[in-house]
């Protein structure tokens, strides 16, 4: 069963999604902006490396913020797909007619409306003075209430159930089946989107383009999707961000 499961992920799909994965994060590297240049920028004032960088809101505008949005979408929360996809080609294998790219185009129409929506949030967090251009909080108060927000959201009713169709794709796929792969991605991608949203907005908190931030998130997403492993983290991490929130007011980080 497992060498089976090995030998499908070499196939077409599989390995489309795995470069488009590896793309994300090759052009989130290439966009980062290195320590020195943060650094500087507390000296010598954020106007002048703003002109230096392209993922900026002055220098890219909108459409090059929701261009950013979208690559870290793809870059992490594609990899939280891939229980639903390992379940959804078990069902093809089955017999049942499925189509992946509708799936996971779907999927993805989703996460580019929230690169939208996020894009929107940094140019207006930017003009208000709350985050510097290179999308991290200036404020003690927003990043504690993006802090409380995100640790709050970990005992809500909805993110249990966002969480509980993630973690049981078959029965996801079987409840919603007769809509067809393109709107079961969409709604594969509302649920996610149900589940993640506040997480993705710490990168406030952390720097936008904090390579850092995104590799340890991007991990905590995937494993609270997990079922045996998630149940046990989602919890501890809202309390662990409720007390971020607290230190933060507490220390004026």
């Amino acid at each position: 069963m497992i060498a089976t499961r090995i030998r499908n992920m070499g196939q077409p799909h599989w390995l489309g999604l795995y470069g488009l994965i590896l793309g994300a994060w090759g052009l989130l590297y290439a966009m980062a902006i290195p320590a020195d240049l943060r650094a500087a920028g507390a000296v010598y004032g954020w106007e002048v490396l703003a002109a230096l960088c392209a993922a900026t809101p002055d220098a890219a505008g909108f459409a090059g913020l929701v261009a950013m949005w979208a690559i870290m979408a793809a870059a992490m929360m594609a990899p939280t797909m891939l229980p639903a996809l390992a379940t959804y080609e078990d069902l093809a294998a089955a017999g049942a007619k499925t189509r992946i790219a509708a799936l996971v185009g779907g999927y993805l129409a989703v996460w580019l409306g929230f690169s939208v929506l996020a894009a929107g949030a940094q140019m207006a967090l930017v003009s208000a003075g709350l985050i510097d251009p290179f999308g991290a909080s200036l404020s003690v108060g927003l990043s504690a209430v993006l802090l409380a927000l995100a640790g709050l959201w970990q005992f809500t009713p909805l993110k249990a159930a966002c969480l509980s169709k993630c973690r049981q794709p078959m029965m996801f796929f079987l409840q919603h089946w007769e809509e067809g792969p393109w709107r079961n991605g969409v709604r594969l991608g509302a649920v996610c989107v149900g589940c993640c949203w506040a997480l993705m907005l710490l990168a406030f908190v952390g720097g936008v383009m904090n390579l850092g931030f995104m590799g340890i998130a991007t991990v905590l997403m995937v494993l609270e999707k997990l079922p045996h492993i998630g149940r046990w983290l989602t919890r501890p991490l809202g309390f662990a961000l409720l007390g971020g929130a607290a230190a933060t007011l507490a220390l004026g980080l």
